[in-house]
């Protein structure tokens, strides 16, 4: 049966995505805070004309859209839903534990690792062969071992979609094969796989090219083959998904990294999806750049206290991504959103410092006080010879 098997899965195409949600009310499925993400403009000119119906170019560290091509048009998302259910699968399982495959794993069809009922295997190696094979019933076992049941498991994927701010995604299977109520939007797999790469487990299984994975129940092993030919044929690749059906057509999500800067590439229904994927992301490299615009911790105004300055600083730093014919546009505006002076706190918020690409808004970040004005030295300081305070 175990060789059968092996003869039946290298027959299989990968198709996967996976999804993490987690729980409001455990801290545990808390996204971390993130920097506000530009949202995507419109579609870019001067990008080599692609196949994908849908598409989107993002910095992987800032977060800005660098081109888009009908990012929010909700679409089928094949096995780039295999994402999510990895995703979740990572944070809140442990690699080294043991699953055990039901029997309803066992039957699920189409692109699998073909598992038997009963066999056990490390959580980390069935979370390999669903991201690199794309095993569909790999990650229905994911769901089962790590939520009871896949249908808790997608309440989670649902909500931490949510929590990433990917509103227009809603997961009905935790593998992506075709459902009417299963959709997704190339802007949203950006921001999921953007999460994605920042989990090492994550970026160290979907660059794989190949490798094995081992059964401990039977004790055999199983080659693996990623499906996602940038890999090979595009030197600079580090990862992520494809997914295919009918319904959704060609996608595939992919990242890659040149000169120390990563971008991510989403394309859907694309025909020429490795094509599309590499001209997105050459043209990216080419024509696009990270400006450094602050430090964190960075003193950037002064507000105007009526006693004295106060100086304010940005706790994070300020990196923006764009055409780099664009640069020159790039502006910085603060604005005060303290309406009485005094007293000030320190590390209060007082305003924000707006970036200005022309008239589009590309991000806010608060400006904190560095020090603390009290009101009643400062009144003090108004009146220094009032009654209590005359001199001698």
């Amino acid at each position: 049966m175990i060789r059968l098997k092996w003869t039946r899965a290298w027959c299989c195409v990968v198709l996967c995505t996976i999804v993490i949600s987690l729980m409001s009310v455990n801290p545990v499925y808390s996204a971390p805070a993130q920097k506000s993400v530009q949202k995507p403009a419109a579609d870019t000119v001067g990008v080599a004309r692609i196949t994908a119906d849908a598409a989107v170019l993002m910095d992987v560290v800032t977060g800005d859209v660098l081109f888009s091509k009908q990012a929010h048009k909700q679409r089928p998302p094949a096995s780039t839903t295999k994402i999510m259910t990895a995703i979740l699968g990572l944070e809140l399982g442990r690699p080294d534990e043991i699953v055990t495959v039901s029997p309803k794993a066992a039957v699920v069809g189409e692109s699998s690792l073909y598992l038997d009922p009963g066999e056990k295997i490390n959580l980390y190696e069935l979370i390999t062969g669903a991201l690199v094979r794309s095993g569909n019933d790999a990650c229905v076992a994911i769901s089962e071992h790590i939520a009871g049941s896949e249908e808790q498991f997608l309440k989670w994927m649902n909500r931490k979609a949510l929590a990433l701010g990917a509103q227009n995604t809603h997961f009905v299977n935790t593998n992506g094969l075709p459902r009417k109520e299963h959709y997704s939007t190339a802007y949203d797999l950006a921001l999921m796989a953007r999460y994605g790469l920042q989990i090492p487990q994550f970026v160290s299984i979907t660059r794989l090219k190949e490798t094995e994975i081992h059964f401990i129940e039977p004790d055999v092993m199983m080659d693996l083959r990623n499906t996602n030919k940038l890999l090979w044929n595009y030197p600079y690749a580090d990862g992520v998904k494809t997914g295919t059906t009918t319904a959704a057509g060609k996608c595939l999500v992919a990242s890659a990294t040149k000169e120390g800067r990563q971008l991510l590439v989403v394309v859907l229904n694309a025909p020429d999806r490795f094509g599309d994927a590499k001209k997105l992301l050459e043209w990216g490299f080419q024509n696009t750049e990270t400006v450094h615009l602050a430090n964190a911790g960075q003193i950037m105004s002064e507000f105007p206290s009526v006693i004295e300055p106060v100086s304010v600083f940005i706790k994070d730093p300020i990196d923006v991504s764009l055409s780099k014919v664009e640069r020159k546009n790039l502006q910085t505006r603060v604005v005060w959103e303290k309406t009485t002076n005094l007293p000030v706190r320190a590390g209060e918020r007082l305003g924000r410092l707006e970036i200005w690409l022309r008239e589009q808004k590309l991000n806010s970040m608060p400006l904190l006080s560095e020090n603390e004005v009290a009101e009643e030295r400062s009144l003090i300081r108004l009146f220094p010879y009032s009654q209590g305070n005359k001199r001698e």
